[in-house]
């Protein structure tokens, strides 16, 4: 489902703590995981097609696994950022005259200009902890999107079928080194995902993201308090369609053309 959450950059409270220096070095993985072709490629292949010739801006634009490749697609391309060590990865690739960065939480910073496109990829959306704080972030995309933008969001389903009675965790993936687990608080609508990571020892490395999780309906709530409509839904970048079945969703939201 998720890889530290899966989410491209910083934000939320422990922010500071989870995407650190040291997470920041070990982020990106070349050719492989979410830096796969087959995963980064329909990705960026899309969001150009959405950009539709205008300037893109991503929330959470860490270590630029998507802005990079996207601004050599000749996408012009501006981050916001909250996380300092992501960016300093992020300009071992491109300096700030390619791609610009605003440090600052994607729900309330300002970057110049109009845009055509506003993105955020990755299930970052769920490193806000708070439903007003996510709500923050439709209206801050709206607030720098033309007239007819686009806010594309992609973000996991909510596994909670898989949740037994009295349960509070489950297991998303299992492999040689690695298992990953949330656990819910279906109360407050938060997760905690744990990442345990191992060798042949009796050691192993536990890292830890909160975050909240949102349903596709309450997410088309938020953008419509935002001024914004669905346009379409599929179950990944490559338009496969959406059921109930989906683990996850690419959402495209616009603002009406004669806002």
């Amino acid at each position: 489902m998720k890889d530290v959450k899966g989410a491209e950059g910083a934000e939320g409270a422990d922010a500071g703590n989870i995407w650190d220096t040291d997470t920041a070095q070990r982020y990106d993985t070349p050719g492989s995981g979410m830096f796969a072709p087959e995963v980064l490629g329909p990705a960026v292949e899309r969001l150009a097609q959405l950009a539709d010739g205008g300037a893109a801006l991503e929330f959470a634009v860490g270590t630029g696994r998507v802005a990079v490749p996207l601004a050599e697609r000749g996408v012009p391309v501006t981050g916001i950022e909250l996380s300092r060590p992501m960016v300093e990865r992020l300009r071992t690739k491109a300096d700030e005259a390619t791609i610009p960065v605003v440090m600052g939480d994607m729900a309330t910073a300002t970057a110049p200009g109009t845009y055509s496109l506003v993105y955020l990829v990755y299930n970052t959306l769920s490193n806000l902890l708070s439903q007003s704080a996510q709500v923050d972030c439709f209206r801050n995309a709206a607030r720098h999107l033309g007239p007819g933008g686009r806010f594309v969001i992609e973000l996991w389903v909510p596994e909670l079928r898989k949740l037994p009675p009295g349960q509070a965790a489950t297991v998303w993936a299992c492999e040689p080194g690695y298992i990953g687990l949330d656990t819910y608080d279906v109360l407050n609508q938060l997760v905690v995902s744990h990442h345990f990571r191992f060798d042949g020892t009796r050691k192993a490395e536990l890292g830890r993201s909160p975050h909240r999780y949102i349903w596709p309906a309450e997410l088309d709530l938020m953008a419509q308090l935002a001024g914004f409509e669905l346009e379409t839904r599929h179950a990944d970048w490559s338009g496969s369609d959406f059921t109930a079945d989906s683990r996850s969703h690419v959402s495209v939201y616009r603002l009406p053309r004669d806002r």
